[in-house]
């Protein structure tokens, strides 16, 4: 009788425990799927902005200029279909090394701004947009190719997920990335932050040793400002007077409309 019930309870203690690592495990995968989940509308946010982009702006016989970064890849696969089942006759003029890699490997007609006076529409994506399309870019290294490319533009779209979409910068991104020669840029740094306060940090590689060197071997300055609005406007202007700064990551009265892909699966669009 002792027996039998030792062996009860030996039974009874495997199967409680087998029962609770079933929970932890059902528990575990629950949670991995929710966030393939949401890792998935992510994506599927940027190529519903990026299609809705080029469905509604881009036209046969354009010069496209084409933006950088991850949702960028969607508006490229976009222009390729349209280009494959229109004969749209495209010619794109890309914002940096990558975006130039995206335009070869689709097969479209690569061009550059020594060839194109003026560029009909320019599409690229964003770190962060207030409500007045005020923009942060420049998350990517590119800003600067990015900036001049949209400013000879006669038209400038953004596309981003639901992430990027703010009532006002900061919300979402916490700094500005700014363009630097690289012999200036503790002095660009110390100028940033005595004028404007905050922290000027010279951007790390994560692959290689030292600072990230962008596609015009210069150096970044990630300027956090700290907590609240700011006069975009004046701090651009501040900052883009400094000697030794080549261009700035705010994009101000340059964009027309935005793109956001939503969680839901609905594209919102917004104008200036």
């Amino acid at each position: 009788q002792t027996l039998s019930r030792r062996a009860f309870r030996a039974r009874l203690c495997v199967t409680l425990y087998v029962s609770m690592q079933s929970r932890n495990l059902f528990r575990i995968s629950r949670k991995f799927s929710t966030l393939r989940i949401s890792e998935m509308s992510v994506e599927e946010a940027k190529k519903k902005a990026a299609f809705a982009a080029v469905n509604n702006h881009v036209k046969p016989n354009q010069v496209v200029g084409v933006g950088s970064g991850s949702t960028i890849v969607y508006a490229v696969e976009r222009l390729k279909q349209r280009s494959q089942e229109e004969n749209l006759n495209l010619r794109c003029v890309p914002t940096s090394f990558q975006a130039r890699q995206l335009i070869l490997d689709a097969g479209l007609v690569l061009s550059d701004l020594e060839r194109e006076t003026q560029v009909d529409i320019t599409i690229d994506g964003c770190d962060e947009a207030d409500e007045n399309l005020t923009l942060i870019k420049g998350g990517g290294g590119c800003l600067t190719q990015e900036k001049i490319v949209a400013g000879y533009s006669k038209g400038f779209v953004v596309i981003a997920d639901y992430r990027k979409n703010s009532s006002h910068l900061g919300q979402q991104w916490k700094y500005v990335p700014i363009e630097v020669v690289p012999f200036a840029w503790k002095q660009v740094k110390r100028r940033i932050e005595e004028e404007l306060g905050g922290e000027a940090k010279l951007r790390m590689a994560k692959a290689k040793a030292g600072p990230v060197v962008t596609d015009n071997s210069n150096f970044l300055l990630d300027w956090f400002w700290g907590e609240g609005d700011r006069d975009w406007s004046s701090v651009n202007s501040t900052i883009i007077q400094m000697p030794g700064v080549l261009e700035t990551g705010l994009f101000i009265n340059m964009a027309e409309k935005a793109y956001f892909g939503m969680e839901d699966g609905s594209v919102l669009e917004k104008a200036k």
